[in-house]
């Protein structure tokens, strides 16, 4: 899946992002193209493993207990399934902002995210600011509603 530019860009080890270096610069871009390729990666496994465990597994249990604490535990993984979808969704959507550019910038206020944002949730797309803005926002208007 070849994206942008920044496929030819080594990024060591080593290397973490700083704020005191120039923001979204090739090797910055790289390293979370990077990340978020490797994140995908992990949850595509683990899914396929998921998939094989529950297809191995027979829910034709001669113990109604050990059939229902089965069902359980497959409802548990499909509902934990549908969540790691969604999530491979936004890191498409995260590759795609690489791929245009504009990765890294808040989509309300076009302002830097940040590094320690982006470390920590490399799908971000609002800032900070605009995220505590938007759930300030959503947390009166349910009050609102009771």
């Amino acid at each position: 899946m070849s994206l942008d530019n920044n496929d030819n860009v080594f990024v060591p080890p080593d290397y973490k992002p700083s704020e005191t270096e120039e923001y979204m610069n090739p090797l910055m871009v790289a390293y979370f193209k990077k990340k978020l390729l490797d994140w995908r990666r992990r949850i595509l496994t683990e899914s396929n493993e998921t998939i094989n465990m529950m297809q191995t597994e027979s829910i034709d249990e001669p113990d109604m207990a050990d059939r229902a604490a089965t069902e359980t535990e497959h409802s548990l993984a499909l509902r934990a399934q549908d969540r790691q979808r969604k999530l491979i969704s936004k890191i498409d959507e995260a590759l795609q902002r690489i791929a245009s550019q504009e990765y890294g910038y808040c989509e309300e206020t076009g302002e830097p995210i940040g590094v320690a944002r982006l470390e920590a949730r490399p799908i971000a797309t609002l800032s900070l600011e605009a995220q505590e803005q938007h759930e300030k926002k959503e947390r009166t208007q349910q009050d609102m509603r009771v």
